[in-house]
C-alpha cells in the first residue's frame, strides 16, 4: 500500500479548495458503495489531542509543492474550519464516521477551559463527532465531571457553567474499554458497532494504561486502567459473535518518528509494541497522546496520528468485504491533512466561538504584568527552560510564608510558551494558557535524601525523562551516562549555595498533582507537614504583579555531565 503525502503551499491549498468546491453539493456514491453484494466503501475522519483548541493555535509547517524538500508555514486549525473540512468530506461518501483518539478536552485554552470545556463539547456536537476514546486529560477533573461531559448538566457551584443555557452534554459517545470501576464494569462503553451497507464495524476506544501516573490521584480515584492490547484482544470473541470482522482501535497512546506528518521514519514508542500484540482482525489504529503526526504501517496494520490542537486531521478510506465482513486487503488508505483556512468556516461554530470569546474577554485581556522577553518552555540539553524557571520562582515566592526553600514544577504542566506583546505586556489569557489545570500549591517537608530520590525519579517513570523545573537557589548536576537510579550526585545538590544534608529536613513547594505522586514522583507522597496554598494560575499572576518586568532567566540551575 502506497500512502501519498499531501503537499500544500499556499497556492496549492487554494487550488485544492477550488477543486473540491467544483464538486457537486452531494457527491455521487461510487459503484461499490451502491452495488448490492459489492465491497462497501467507508470514509473515516480522525483527529486527536484537540485539547479544547476552538481557536487556531498558530501556524503549521507543510510541504511546499513549489520547492521540493522545503516547507511553508500556514495558519492551521480552528474548530469552525475543522468542521468545514469535515462537512466537505462527508459529501464524498454516504458512509462517513468522525472519531477522536482522546484528550479532546482538558488542558484547554481560556475560551474553552474557563467554561469547563462545555464550549468544546458543544462545538463537537455541531461538527458531528461520532466517537471519542478517553485520554488521560479527560480525567483531569475526576470521573464525575467527565460523566457530566457525556450526560450534561451544570457544574455545581460554578458561575462559568451553562452560560449559553443548560449544558446538554455530548451527543457523541465516549469510549473507555480499559477503564474499569470497582465492580468491574467500564466507566464508558468499551466499543461501538456501526453498520455500513449492513456490515458491522467495531470501534474500540481506550486510554493509555499509564494514565494514573500522569493524572492527579483524585482524578482517577476508584478506577483501574488495564493493559491496552490485552483489553482489545479480550473483546474480539464477543465482537466476532456479533458478526464483526473489521475492528478499528482508537487509542490514546502513541509514538515518535523523525519525518514529516505523512511519514513513518523510524517509528518508536509504546504504540509500536501495542500494535504488534493486537489480534489480526484489527486493521486500523488511530492513536494520539504524544502530540506527534505519523502515517504508518506496523505489523500489517495502518497506524495514524494527527499531531494535536486540531491543526491536522487524518482522512482514511477503506472497504469492507460483504462475505468475510473484514477489511478488503490493501484497501485502507490514510492521509494526514492540514486544517487550512482557505475554506469558508462553519458559521454556526464561528458564532459559538465568538460568544464564548465575548464572555471570556472580561478577564482574558487584563494585563497582569510585563516580561523582558519571550519565555520559552523548550528545555535545553540539561532539561531546564526559561518559562519553567519563572514558574518555579513564582511558586517559591508563594511558599515564602510557609518557609519554602525550593519549588519543583512538572514540565507537562507547562502547556505553552509565554511571549509578551510589543510593549512587554503579559495578559491573563496567556498565563491561563500556560497553566490551565487549576492545580493548587502544596508545601511539605522532605529530607535531603528524599530530594535526591525525587530527582532520580525524573528518569524512572517512563522512557522519556520528566525533568522537573527548579526554583532560583536550587541547583544540581546529573550524568547522562550514569544508570537510572544513580543519575544525580547528591553532593551536587545545593540550596542557596549550601550542599544538601541527606538527614536534614527542607521545606519545598509543589502543586497538588505532584504532591499526589503524579508523573511517577512517588517520593512526594511521603512528604510531611503539608499545607495547601493558592491556585497555580493565581500564583503566576501574583508573581508578575510583584516582579515585573520579569527577566528571562539564565539557564544554569541544572547541569548535565557526560
Amino acid at each position: 500500500m502506497k500512502l501519498v503525502p499531501l503537499s500544500l503551499s499556499l497556492g496549492v491549498a487554494l487550488t485544492l479548495s477550488a477543486c473540491l468546491s467544483n464538486s457537486s453539493s452531494v457527491a455521487t456514491p461510487r459503484d461499490d458503495q451502491q452495488r448490492p453484494g459489492g465491497a462497501v466503501a467507508v470514509k473515516m475522519i480522525a483527529f486527536n489531542d484537540f485539547h479544547g483548541n476552538l481557536e487556531a493555535p498558530g501556524q503549521l509547517a507543510v510541504p511546499d509543492a513549489a520547492h521540493p524538500g522545503q516547507t511553508v508555514k500556514v495558519t492551521a486549525g480552528g474548530a469552525d474550519y475543522l468542521a468545514a473540512w469535515v462537512q466537505r468530506l462527508r459529501q464524498q461518501s454516504p458512509n462517513t464516521v468522525v472519531v477522536s483518539a482522546g484528550d479532546l478536552i482538558g488542558a484547554s485554552p481560556l475560551v474553552s477551559g474557563l467554561f469547563h470545556d462545555e464550549p468544546t463539547v458543544e462545538a463537537m456536537n455541531m461538527l458531528g463527532l461520532d466517537l471519542n476514546a478517553v485520554g488521560n486529560h479527560e480525567f483531569d477533573d475526576g470521573q464525575d465531571e467527565l460523566l457530566r461531559m457525556q450526560n450534561g448538566g451544570c457544574k455545581p457551584g460554578s458561575a462559568n457553567s451553562c452560560l449559553m443555557g443548560r449544558f446538554a452534554g455530548a451527543s457523541f459517545k465516549f469510549l473507555a474499554a480499559n477503564v474499569t470501576k470497582a465492580d468491574g464494569s467500564t466507566l464508558f462503553p468499551g466499543y461501538a458497532i456501526k453498520r455500513y451497507g449492513g456490515i458491522p464495524v467495531a470501534f474500540i476506544g481506550m486510554t493509555l494504561k499509564g494514565t494514573p501516573e500522569i493524572v492527579s490521584p483524585t482524578g482517577v480515584a476508584g478506577l483501574s486502567f488495564r493493559d491496552e492490547a490485552a483489553t482489545v484482544n479480550g473483546l474480539i470473541p464477543q465482537l466476532k459473535a456479533q458478526g464483526v470482522g473489521a475492528v478499528v482501535v482508537l487509542i490514546h497512546e502513541g509514538g515518535y518518528q523523525a519525518g514529516s506528518y505523512n511519514d513513518c521514519n523510524g517509528i518508536s514508542g509504546p504504540i509500536a509494541d501495542i500494535v504488534k500484540k493486537l489480534d489480526k482482525s484489527v486493521g486500523l489504529v488511530v492513536s494520539g497522546h504524544t502530540h506527534q503526526a505519523y502515517n504508518c504501517v506496523i505489523d500489517g496494520r495502518v497506524v495514524t496520528s494527527a499531531k494535536n490542537y486540531g491543526q491536522l486531521f487524518t482522512e482514511i478510506d477503506f472497504k469492507l468485504d460483504p462475505v468475510s465482513h473484514g477489511f478488503v486487503p490493501g484497501s485502507i488508505q490514510a492521509l494526514n491533512r492540514p486544517v487550512t483556512q482557505d475554506i469558508a468556516p462553519r458559521a454556526d461554530i464561528t458564532d459559538l466561538i465568538r460568544r464564548y470569546q465575548g464572555q471570556a474577554a472580561r478577564v482574558a485581556n487584563q494585563v497582569v504584568g510585563q516580561a523582558a522577553g519571550p519565555l520559552s518552555r523548550s528545555a535545553n540539553a540539561a532539561g531546564e527552560s526559561a518559562l519553567g524557571d519563572v514558574i518555579a520562582d513564582a511558586q517559591l515566592l508563594a511558599g515564602a510564608g510557609q518557609h519554602a526553600v525550593a519549588a519543583f514544577m512538572n514540565p507537562g504542566g507547562i502547556r505553552a510558551d509565554l511571549a509578551p506583546d510589543a510593549s512587554g505586556n503579559v495578559n491573563y489569557k496567556q498565563v491561563y494558557t500556560v497553566q490551565p489545570f487549576g492545580n493548587t500549591m502544596m508545601t511539605m517537608d522532605l529530607t535531603g535524601a528524599q530530594i535526591d530520590q525525587l530527582l532520580e525519579q525524573q528518569w524512572s517513570a517512563s522512557a522519556q525523562p520528566k525533568m522537573l523545573q527548579v526554583s532560583a537557589g536550587f541547583s544540581y548536576s546529573w550524568s547522562a551516562s550514569a544508570p537510572v537510579g544513580s543519575k544525580v550526585d547528591i553532593a551536587s545538590i545545593r540550596i542557596n549555595g549550601v550542599q544538601v544534608d541527606p538527614a536534614a529536613s527542607y521545606r519545598v513547594q509543589v502543586n497538588n498533582f505532584l504532591a499526589g505522586g503524579g508523573d511517577g514522583f512517588t517520593v512526594l507522597t511521603r512528604g510531611v507537614n503539608r499545607v495547601g496554598g493558592d491556585v497555580d494560575t493565581d500564583v503566576l499572576v501574583q508573581y508578575f504583579s510583584q516582579r515585573s518586568p520579569v527577566a528571562v532567566p539564565t539557564l544554569n540551575r541544572i547541569v548535565n555531565l557526560p
